[in-house]
C-alpha cells in the first residue's frame, strides 16, 4: 500500500470534495480528511479539510491541479 500525503488543505470540506472530484475524473485515487467531528465544529477550529492521495501520484496531481487552477487567471 502506497503511503498517503496531503495535496492541499482547504478551508472547507465541499473545496475540498471538488478537488478529490478533479483528481479522481483524472484517474487519480483521492480522499477527503477533516478533522470536524463529522461537521459538529467549524473549520476554523479544525484546519480545514485535507485531499490525500498517493505518494506515487504526487507530480500527476500536482500538474493536473496547476492546469486546471482557476486562479491562475
Amino acid at each position: 500500500m502506497a503511503e498517503q500525503i496531503s495535496i492541499g488543505t482547504y478551508p472547507t470540506r465541499t473545496e475540498a470534495e471538488i478537488v478529490a472530484g478533479r483528481l479522481e475524473s483524472a484517474g487519480i485515487a483521492a480522499r477527503v480528511f477533516a478533522d470536524d467531528a463529522g461537521g459538529a465544529y467549524p473549520f476554523g477550529l479544525s484546519g480545514g479539510a485535507q485531499v490525500l492521495i498517493d505518494e506515487s501520484d504526487l507530480a500527476a496531481a500536482e500538474d493536473l491541479l496547476a492546469a486546471t487552477d482557476p486562479d491562475d487567471g
